[in-house]
C-alpha cells in the first residue's frame, strides 16, 4: 500500500490570540509569541463584536486564548505552550528552526 509523501513544507496553522485589554497574562502571552517569532494575528474581544462571538463559539471561557486551526490554548503556561507548539511542528526556540 503507497502512503502519500509528508509535505514537509506545510505551513503551520495561522494562529489567532483572543485577549482583553489591559489583561496581563495576554500581554506575556504576545511577548512570548513576539519573542520566539511566532506569527499571529490578536482580536480584542472586549473591543470587537465579531471577535467576542468566534470566542464563545470556539467555547472561551477566559483571556488569553488562543486559535490554531481547530486546536484551542488557554491561558499562559510556558512549559504546555511549548508542548502544544511542537504537536503542531512548530518550533519555539531558534535551536528548533530549521536552516
Amino acid at each position: 500500500m503507497n502512503t502519500p509523501p509528508t509535505d514537509v513544507t506545510a505551513k503551520p496553522p495561522r494562529l489567532v490570540l483572543y485577549s482583553m485589554p489591559n489583561c496581563p497574562h495576554c500581554r506575556r502571552l504576545r511577548q512570548w509569541l513576539r519573542s520566539r517569532g511566532i506569527q499571529f494575528r490578536e482580536e480584542e474581544i472586549g473591543r470587537n463584536r465579531r471577535a467576542f462571538k468566534e470566542f464563545q463559539r470556539l467555547g472561551g471561557r477566559t483571556v488569553p486564548l488562543l486559535r490554531a486551526g481547530d486546536r484551542t490554548f488557554g491561558g499562559f503556561d510556558p512549559e504546555r505552550l511549548r508542548k502544544w507548539f511542537k504537536q503542531m511542528g512548530v518550533p519555539t526556540s531558534p535551536k528548533e528552526r530549521k536552516p
